[in-house]
């Protein structure tokens, strides 16, 4: 008869080479490295639809009102569990200086879905002489909670050691430093700045560290004076610390003023730097890199904005050509501080 200290390892062995194949699997669902699905919140376009708090701890009470931003992201509609992730982000300003924010969000893919909440605290340095000559550094720094979770309901009908859930619970830090200047800016953002030691994906290939920094900048121009439109070009690069992966957003948007608010829209192109290798017919290997394109379109209403926008992946090894659909719902509270004469959306909001 087989001990039970036998029975037991065998058991936490196989739990552990399940719980591995379906990281791996979702990998190769989305031909990137597996350490990716290990992302606290992953980086997609919301920013370009204005939350750039989401991303951003610096931007925590930046704008003239308080904001209040709602976001829900689908991706393949014909694959049965697809990845979709929900965000709820609010940031207010506290007197002249002091900015604070929270997040929630929960992110599903397959059987791994996570829960987590963030706290941010900002502060904002004013180096401006008046309205006329915005001058703003910020520095922002983001404290959260977070839950991995591994749903082993299903996997109970091919092994009967499993069908438990199992959940590892792990704390993280964001910094991140802003600087506006009229109507140029630029933003950098550490994420994830803490080593981790997580049971649920313990594995050489899914790291403790998952430290990730984010680089953007942008201007915001006219054409003419008095002109209804203006434009935004900007550019978005992140590396990842541990696998040294890279790719740059090279963004371009419109706006245009109406009495009520503004319309706005435009398209993102996302390339990464390093390749995956795959095969075909067993014979020839082939080098694809990860690429998306992203048009997106929204509104401002007065105080309610609302925004979509949708991704198409450009590889021709992927998993469903139906996109990943994205919708931003926010609103903006309160007393709105002085205007900047500047094209600075991500402050006279």
């Amino acid at each position: 008869m087989v001990s039970r200290t036998v029975y037991n390892e065998c058991r936490g062995w196989h739990s552990n080479f399940k719980i591995y194949l379906g990281g791996l699997l979702i990998a190769i669902f989305f031909n990137i490295p597996i350490v990716k699905a290990q992302e606290v919140i992953p980086t997609y376009s919301d920013y370009l639809t204005d939350n750039l708090y989401l991303i951003h701890p610096s931007m925590a009470g930046a704008s003239n009102y308080d904001q209040l931003r709602l976001t829900a992201r689908r991706q393949w509609f014909d694959v049965e569990k697809a990845p979709n992730l929900q965000t709820l982000a609010y940031n207010s300003r506290l007197g002249e200086k002091i900015g604070v924010g929270g997040i929630l969000f929960r992110d599903e893919n397959g059987n791994f879905s996570k829960l987590g909440a963030y706290g941010t605290f900002a502060y904002h340095l004013m180096f401006s002489r008046s309205t006329a000559d915005l001058n703003q550094l910020s520095f922002g720094i983001s404290a959260g909670v977070i839950q991995h979770r591994l749903d082993e309901s299903g996997f109970s009908r091919f092994d009967p050691l499993l069908g438990n859930n199992t959940t590892d619970i792990f704390a993280n830090i964001d910094l991140g430093i802003s600087y506006y200047v009229r109507d140029l800016y630029f933003h950098l953002a550490a994420k994830n700045i803490l080593s981790v030691s997580r049971e649920l994906f313990f594995s050489d290939a899914v790291p403790g560290n998952m430290r990730k920094y984010l680089f953007s900048a942008g201007y915001v121009f006219e054409l003419n004076a008095n002109d209804p439109w203006s434009y935004e070009p900007s550019v978005l690069f992140q590396a990842r610390e541990a696998t040294n992966e890279k790719a740059i957003d090279a963004n371009f948007k419109a706006y245009y003023e109406l009495e009520y608010g503004n319309l706005w829209g435009g398209l993102s192109y996302r390339n990464s730097f390093e390749g995956a290798e795959y095969t075909t017919d067993g014979e020839e290997v082939k080098n694809q890199q990860l690429r998306y394109i992203t048009p997106f379109v929204g509104v401002d209403y007065k105080k309610f904005i609302f925004g979509y926008t949708f991704s198409y992946q450009l590889n021709s090894l992927v998993l469903s050509n139906s996109g990943f659909h994205q919708i931003t719902l926010g609103y903006n509270f309160g007393e709105s501080r002085e205007r900047y004469d500047c094209n600075c959306p991500a402050i006279n909001n």
